[in-house]
Protein backbone atom coordinates (compact mmCIF):
# COMPACT_ATOMS: atom_id res chain seq x y z
CA UNK A 1 0.00 0.00 0.00
CA UNK A 2 1.56 3.55 -0.96
CA UNK A 3 1.20 6.20 1.69
CA UNK A 4 2.29 9.88 1.95
CA UNK A 5 3.58 10.93 6.02
CA UNK A 6 2.25 14.48 7.14
CA UNK A 7 1.72 16.50 9.86
CA UNK A 8 0.42 19.86 10.67
CA UNK A 9 2.22 21.42 13.75
CA UNK A 10 3.46 18.04 15.18
CA UNK A 11 -0.11 16.31 14.75
CA UNK A 12 1.07 13.45 11.77
CA UNK A 13 -0.89 11.21 9.53
CA UNK A 14 -0.55 8.75 7.19
CA UNK A 15 -2.34 9.59 4.33
CA UNK A 16 -3.85 7.41 1.38
CA UNK A 17 -5.10 7.58 -1.69
CA UNK A 18 -8.11 5.67 -1.81
CA UNK A 19 -10.04 7.43 -4.94
CA UNK A 20 -9.88 4.43 -6.91
CA UNK A 21 -9.23 1.28 -4.46
CA UNK A 22 -10.51 1.92 -0.61
CA UNK A 23 -9.61 -0.32 1.76
CA UNK A 24 -12.25 -2.96 2.92
CA UNK A 25 -14.47 -1.39 5.36
CA UNK A 26 -14.32 -4.79 7.91
CA UNK A 27 -10.55 -4.49 8.61
CA UNK A 28 -10.16 -0.64 7.88
CA UNK A 29 -9.76 -0.79 11.97
CA UNK A 30 -7.06 -3.30 12.42
CA UNK A 31 -5.02 -1.22 9.17
CA UNK A 32 -5.19 1.85 11.17
CA UNK A 33 -3.81 0.32 14.01
CA UNK A 34 -0.83 -1.31 12.24
CA UNK A 35 0.39 1.69 10.08
CA UNK A 36 -0.42 4.20 13.30
CA UNK A 37 1.74 2.01 15.39
CA UNK A 38 5.26 3.82 15.89
CA UNK A 39 7.08 0.63 16.42
CA UNK A 40 5.74 -2.19 14.00
CA UNK A 41 4.41 0.24 11.89
CA UNK A 42 4.83 3.60 9.60
CA UNK A 43 3.45 5.86 13.32
CA UNK A 44 1.01 8.41 13.02
CA UNK A 45 -1.29 10.24 15.28
CA UNK A 46 -4.17 9.13 12.53
CA UNK A 47 -4.76 7.69 8.70
CA UNK A 48 -6.50 9.88 6.63
CA UNK A 49 -8.34 8.39 3.52
CA UNK A 50 -8.66 10.22 0.42
CA UNK A 51 -11.93 9.30 -0.80
CA UNK A 52 -14.67 10.60 -3.19
CA UNK A 53 -17.55 12.80 -2.11
CA UNK A 54 -21.34 13.00 -3.19
CA UNK A 55 -21.79 15.85 -1.19
CA UNK A 56 -18.46 17.85 -1.82
CA UNK A 57 -15.38 18.18 -3.53
CA UNK A 58 -13.58 14.53 -1.49
CA UNK A 59 -14.30 13.03 1.54
CA UNK A 60 -12.26 12.53 4.37
CA UNK A 61 -12.17 9.98 7.01
CA UNK A 62 -9.58 9.67 9.85
CA UNK A 63 -9.01 6.88 11.94
CA UNK A 64 -7.18 7.30 15.22
CA UNK A 65 -4.19 4.69 16.13
CA UNK A 66 -6.52 2.46 18.00
CA UNK A 67 -8.98 1.89 15.18
CA UNK A 68 -11.69 4.83 16.57
CA UNK A 69 -12.87 6.81 14.13
CA UNK A 70 -12.77 10.86 14.50
CA UNK A 71 -15.58 13.03 13.22
CA UNK A 72 -13.31 15.76 12.30
CA UNK A 73 -9.61 16.39 12.23
CA UNK A 74 -8.27 20.18 11.78
CA UNK A 75 -4.57 19.31 11.70
CA UNK A 76 -5.41 16.64 9.04
CA UNK A 77 -8.02 18.34 6.95
CA UNK A 78 -4.81 20.65 6.31
CA UNK A 79 -2.79 17.98 5.51
CA UNK A 80 -5.47 16.69 3.08
CA UNK A 81 -5.55 19.78 1.19
CA UNK A 82 -2.30 20.09 0.72
CA UNK A 83 -1.81 16.24 -0.32
CA UNK A 84 -4.40 17.05 -2.92
CA UNK A 85 -3.24 20.62 -4.34
CA UNK A 86 0.90 19.11 -4.59
CA UNK A 87 -0.62 15.91 -6.42
CA UNK A 88 -2.54 18.18 -8.74
CA UNK A 89 -6.06 16.95 -7.62
CA UNK A 90 -6.81 20.15 -7.30
CA UNK A 91 -6.54 23.60 -9.34
CA UNK A 92 -8.35 25.88 -7.56
CA UNK A 93 -6.79 26.83 -4.62
CA UNK A 94 -10.25 26.44 -2.81
CA UNK A 95 -12.37 23.31 -2.15
CA UNK A 96 -15.07 21.50 -0.17
CA UNK A 97 -14.65 18.26 1.98
CA UNK A 98 -16.88 15.83 3.20
CA UNK A 99 -16.38 14.87 6.62
CA UNK A 100 -18.83 13.25 9.33
CA UNK A 101 -18.69 16.84 10.93
CA UNK A 102 -20.31 18.04 7.65
CA UNK A 103 -18.95 19.45 4.47
CA UNK A 104 -15.59 22.01 5.18
CA UNK A 105 -14.79 24.91 3.06
CA UNK A 106 -11.25 25.64 2.91
CA UNK A 107 -9.05 27.91 1.33
CA UNK A 108 -5.32 27.11 0.18
CA UNK A 109 -2.23 30.41 0.83
CA UNK A 110 -0.25 29.47 -1.40
CA UNK A 111 3.20 31.44 -2.20
CA UNK A 112 4.85 30.52 -5.68
CA UNK A 113 2.78 28.07 -6.42
CA UNK A 114 3.43 25.59 -2.94
CA UNK A 115 0.94 26.16 -0.08
CA UNK A 116 1.96 28.04 2.58
CA UNK A 117 -0.92 27.51 5.06
CA UNK A 118 -4.63 26.34 4.65
CA UNK A 119 -7.66 28.46 6.08
CA UNK A 120 -10.68 26.29 7.73
CA UNK A 121 -14.36 27.37 7.99
CA UNK A 122 -14.87 24.96 10.53
CA UNK A 123 -18.17 25.62 11.18
CA UNK A 124 -20.43 26.94 14.56
CA UNK A 125 -19.57 25.53 18.07
CA UNK A 126 -22.15 23.25 19.26
CA UNK A 127 -22.79 24.31 23.02
CA UNK A 128 -25.24 21.86 24.58
CA UNK A 129 -24.88 18.82 26.35
CA UNK A 130 -26.76 16.57 24.15
CA UNK A 131 -24.37 17.95 21.65
CA UNK A 132 -21.29 16.76 23.58
CA UNK A 133 -22.47 13.29 24.08
CA UNK A 134 -22.37 14.13 27.91
CA UNK A 135 -24.47 12.92 30.32
CA UNK A 136 -27.49 15.29 31.85
CA UNK A 137 -29.96 17.79 31.00
CA UNK A 138 -29.78 17.89 27.19
CA UNK A 139 -30.31 21.25 26.59
CA UNK A 140 -27.75 22.91 29.25
CA UNK A 141 -24.42 24.06 28.19
CA UNK A 142 -21.23 23.13 30.12
CA UNK A 143 -19.34 26.21 31.33
CA UNK A 144 -16.94 26.29 34.52
CA UNK A 145 -18.59 23.56 35.99
CA UNK A 146 -17.32 20.82 38.37
CA UNK A 147 -16.06 17.53 37.61
CA UNK A 148 -14.25 15.08 39.57
CA UNK A 149 -11.79 12.80 38.40
CA UNK A 150 -8.65 10.40 39.83
CA UNK A 151 -9.47 12.23 43.15
CA UNK A 152 -9.32 15.82 42.14
CA UNK A 153 -12.24 18.34 41.11
CA UNK A 154 -11.88 20.09 37.55
CA UNK A 155 -13.74 23.12 36.23
CA UNK A 156 -14.59 22.20 32.83
CA UNK A 157 -16.48 23.88 29.93
CA UNK A 158 -17.37 21.67 26.96
CA UNK A 159 -17.32 22.68 23.11
CA UNK A 160 -18.22 20.44 20.23
CA UNK A 161 -16.42 21.50 17.04
CA UNK A 162 -18.22 17.89 15.01
CA UNK A 163 -16.05 16.28 17.70
CA UNK A 164 -16.65 16.82 21.69
CA UNK A 165 -14.34 18.23 23.67
CA UNK A 166 -13.74 19.08 27.41
CA UNK A 167 -11.14 22.90 28.17
CA UNK A 168 -9.58 23.16 31.61
CA UNK A 169 -7.47 26.34 32.54
CA UNK A 170 -4.77 25.78 34.73
CA UNK A 171 -1.41 28.12 35.33
CA UNK A 172 0.98 25.54 35.60
CA UNK A 173 0.80 23.59 32.62
CA UNK A 174 4.43 22.96 31.62
CA UNK A 175 4.14 20.39 34.86
CA UNK A 176 0.66 19.63 34.90
CA UNK A 177 0.24 15.55 34.49
CA UNK A 178 -1.63 15.08 31.30
CA UNK A 179 -0.90 11.72 31.09
CA UNK A 180 -2.65 11.53 34.44
CA UNK A 181 -5.65 13.19 34.14
CA UNK A 182 -6.34 13.34 30.68
CA UNK A 183 -7.61 9.80 30.47
CA UNK A 184 -9.23 9.59 33.61
CA UNK A 185 -11.35 12.55 32.64
CA UNK A 186 -11.52 11.01 28.55
CA UNK A 187 -12.82 7.81 30.24
CA UNK A 188 -15.14 9.63 32.89
CA UNK A 189 -18.53 8.11 32.89
CA UNK A 190 -19.78 11.56 31.88
CA UNK A 191 -18.62 10.77 28.24
CA UNK A 192 -20.26 7.61 27.10
CA UNK A 193 -18.65 8.08 24.07
CA UNK A 194 -15.43 9.57 25.46
CA UNK A 195 -14.38 12.87 25.03
CA UNK A 196 -11.05 15.09 24.17
CA UNK A 197 -8.98 16.92 26.79
CA UNK A 198 -7.39 19.88 26.86
CA UNK A 199 -5.36 22.00 29.43
CA UNK A 200 -5.08 25.88 28.63
CA UNK A 201 -2.96 28.51 30.52
CA UNK A 202 -3.66 32.11 29.15
CA UNK A 203 -1.47 34.56 28.38
CA UNK A 204 -2.83 37.31 27.66
CA UNK A 205 -6.77 38.24 25.75
CA UNK A 206 -4.81 37.17 22.57
CA UNK A 207 -2.49 34.06 23.37
CA UNK A 208 -3.08 30.51 24.90
CA UNK A 209 -0.70 28.11 25.61
CA UNK A 210 -2.86 24.13 25.44
CA UNK A 211 -1.87 21.20 26.11
CA UNK A 212 -3.75 17.94 24.43
CA UNK A 213 -5.16 14.59 25.32
CA UNK A 214 -6.63 13.51 22.47
CA UNK A 215 -9.71 10.45 22.47
CA UNK A 216 -7.74 7.23 20.91
CA UNK A 217 -4.25 8.97 20.31
CA UNK A 218 -3.17 10.23 24.27
CA UNK A 219 -1.12 13.18 24.18
CA UNK A 220 -0.46 14.62 20.98
CA UNK A 221 1.77 18.11 19.89
CA UNK A 222 -1.31 19.57 18.10
CA UNK A 223 -5.25 19.16 17.83
CA UNK A 224 -6.88 21.05 15.65
CA UNK A 225 -10.34 21.14 16.58
CA UNK A 226 -9.50 21.10 19.98
CA UNK A 227 -7.30 24.33 19.57
CA UNK A 228 -10.96 26.19 18.18
CA UNK A 229 -12.59 24.26 20.99
CA UNK A 230 -10.01 26.08 23.49
CA UNK A 231 -10.52 29.94 22.23
CA UNK A 232 -13.94 29.30 22.18
CA UNK A 233 -14.43 28.22 25.88
CA UNK A 234 -11.79 30.71 26.45
CA UNK A 235 -14.86 33.61 25.50
CA UNK A 236 -17.56 31.59 27.23
CA UNK A 237 -15.61 32.52 30.22
CA UNK A 238 -14.40 35.78 29.38
CA UNK A 239 -10.73 35.11 29.25
CA UNK A 240 -9.46 35.94 25.78
CA UNK A 241 -11.33 38.05 22.62
CA UNK A 242 -12.47 36.09 19.49
CA UNK A 243 -8.93 36.16 17.95
CA UNK A 244 -6.24 34.52 19.72
CA UNK A 245 -2.90 32.93 18.69
CA UNK A 246 -3.04 28.80 19.84
CA UNK A 247 0.40 27.88 20.75
CA UNK A 248 0.61 23.94 21.06
CA UNK A 249 3.75 22.03 21.62
CA UNK A 250 4.09 21.41 18.00
CA UNK A 251 3.87 24.71 16.69
CA UNK A 252 0.93 27.55 16.61
CA UNK A 253 -2.66 28.01 15.17
CA UNK A 254 -4.81 31.36 14.63
CA UNK A 255 -8.20 30.70 16.03
CA UNK A 256 -10.90 33.38 15.26
CA UNK A 257 -14.44 33.13 16.22
CA UNK A 258 -16.33 35.49 14.45
CA UNK A 259 -19.61 37.53 14.35
CA UNK A 260 -21.20 35.14 12.33
CA UNK A 261 -20.68 32.52 14.44
CA UNK A 262 -18.17 30.65 13.15
CA UNK A 263 -15.15 29.52 13.91
CA UNK A 264 -11.74 30.04 11.08
CA UNK A 265 -8.65 27.98 11.63
CA UNK A 266 -5.24 29.09 9.58
CA UNK A 267 -2.11 27.02 10.22
CA UNK A 268 0.26 24.61 8.02
CA UNK A 269 0.53 21.71 6.50
CA UNK A 270 3.93 19.70 5.90
CA UNK A 271 4.63 16.60 3.58
CA UNK A 272 7.41 14.52 5.48
CA UNK A 273 7.62 11.75 3.17
CA UNK A 274 6.13 8.91 0.68
CA UNK A 275 6.70 5.35 0.72
CA UNK A 276 4.85 1.64 0.92
CA UNK A 277 4.02 -0.65 3.75
CA UNK A 278 3.51 -4.07 3.39
CA UNK A 279 -0.38 -5.12 5.12
CA UNK A 280 -0.83 -8.87 5.78
CA UNK A 281 -4.07 -9.92 3.68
Amino acid sequence: MKFTKMHGIGNDFVVVNALADCPDESGIAVLARTVNDRKFGIGGDGLILVLPSKQADFRMRMLNPDGSEAEMCGNGIRCFAKYLFDRKLITEPSLKVETRAGVKSLKLLTRGGKVDGVRVDMGTPRLLRSELDMTGPADERVIGESLKADGRKFEITGVSMGNPHVVIFEDNLETFPVSRYGPAIETHKSFPKRTNVHFVKVCNPSEIIVRTWERGAGETLACGTGACACVVASVLNDKTGRNVEVHLPGGDLRIEWTGDNRVMMTGPAEEVFEGEINIAS
